[in-house]
């Protein structure tokens, strides 16, 4: 029996139900809000034209086209795919003030934006690569 719920547009499963789905960096990040090692993610270098899609539930967030090498270690874009795949959430952690990015359908931890990105937006969308799955065109 599956103890997944959706309601309206969100997912929400167990957290055995998570653990069973996602690899446990994938897991450790998007449940569990950690962070990859700078310049260690499958994405940072990545090129390849695509839909990048949240690795736990699928929901497109990025496209390749918005990806841009700020040099930070992590995957960087300057908007999302739709801005109503992304939420965001003040966080104090780690004794800095910063913009959480989580899915807005699995509520998963995706990383943080930061006001330091190229135009047009100026934004720096730096995202895990743990938290995506890309789908090349």
């Amino acid at each position: 029996m599956s103890d997944t719920r959706t309601t309206g547009d969100k997912i929400e499963k167990s957290e055995v139900e998570w653990r069973k789905e996602l690899t446990p960096m994938q897991y450790a990040v998007l449940r569990e809000k950690a962070t990859e090692r700078p310049f260690s993610g499958e994405y940072e270098h990545e090129h390849r034209q695509g839909i990048y899609t949240c690795a736990g539930c699928g929901q497109t967030l990025f496209e390749s086209d918005a990806k841009f090498d700020s040099g930070c270690g992590w995957p960087s874009f300057t908007q999302p795919a739709a801005e109503s795949h992304v939420d965001e959430e003040r966080d104090v952690s780690h004794g800095m003030v910063r913009t959480e990015v989580l899915c807005s359908k699995c509520n998963g931890h995706l990383g943080h934006v930061f006001e330091d990105g190229p135009g047009p937006t100026g934004l720096r969308y730096c995202i895990n690569s743990a938290a995506l799955k890309l789908q090349p065109k």
